[in-house]
């Protein structure tokens, strides 16, 4: 009888260590999110361990000024700064850095959420994918007649690059699907949803209003040359 009970103990003890060895640890999702955005697609045992820590990360964080961002649906996470409306009290560091964007920059952001969120008023695919010479064309349009083509490639291509180090558009290796053999040549790009985040349906209400505003800095240079001459 006694070597039953022992058998059974051992059991039970084993039972619990094996659930403690798939436990998701919170470290290892803490440390990720502190870094950067977690993407269900890059990580899915990651993604699976977060959802159901997701109640501790939250008070872990909320320790140190922060919130966790989770959109299910669209298969993104991220800390952000907790707001502080008492002027009154310390400032806290921020965990989280800002990082101030150049004009040419948030323009390339401000339409390529615009293109996201035509793409997904189409109701096609959930992956937008742009080839570089699909990316030149947005800001075509808002630059000055008679633009050197190799020198606004340049300039498309390293605000890409700060874009990507942003984690707004991740760079593909294969071309876009029926792609041209012209378009397999170049870079392709896959713009990431969670800029639908950060760039939000109150901010693309005064899109129009924005955009004006953009075309006018734009021309302020041309301007400012004529006026010279």
């Amino acid at each position: 009888m006694q070597g039953l009970e022992v058998n059974s103990l051992a059991s039970e003890l084993d039972a619990a260590t094996a659930k403690l060895a798939v436990q998701p640890d919170l470290t290892s999702l803490v440390v990720p999110l502190l870094k950067g955005v977690l993407y269900r697609e890059d990580d899915t045992s990651q993604w699976a361990a977060l959802l159901q820590l997701q109640a501790r990360v939250r008070d872990y964080v909320a320790v140190l000024a922060l919130d966790l961002v989770v959109d299910e649906a669209e298969g993104y996470a991220f800390l952000r700064a907790q707001p502080q409306d008492d002027d009154s009290a310390p400032k806290l560091p921020r965990l989280v850095r800002r990082q101030p964007l150049s004009f040419q920059v948030s323009l390339l952001l401000a339409l390529l959420r615009k293109k996201l969120a035509e793409f997904d008023a189409s109701g096609g695919d959930t992956r937008l994918i742009l080839t570089r010479s699909a990316v030149v064309e947005l800001v075509r349009v808002f630059l000055p007649a008679g633009s050197n083509e190799s020198r606004l490639i340049d300039q498309i291509e390293t605000q890409l690059n700060k874009i990507i180090e942003l984690g707004f558009v991740r760079r593909l290796k294969a071309p876009a699907e029926g792609a041209s053999n012209r378009a397999a040549q170049e870079p392709v790009y896959e713009v990431r949803r969670i800029l639908k985040a950060f760039v939000d349906a109150q901010w693309l209400a005064d899109f129009d209003q924005r955009l004006a505003a953009y075309q006018a800095q734009l021309a302020a240079p041309a301007t400012a040359e004529l006026n010279d001459e």
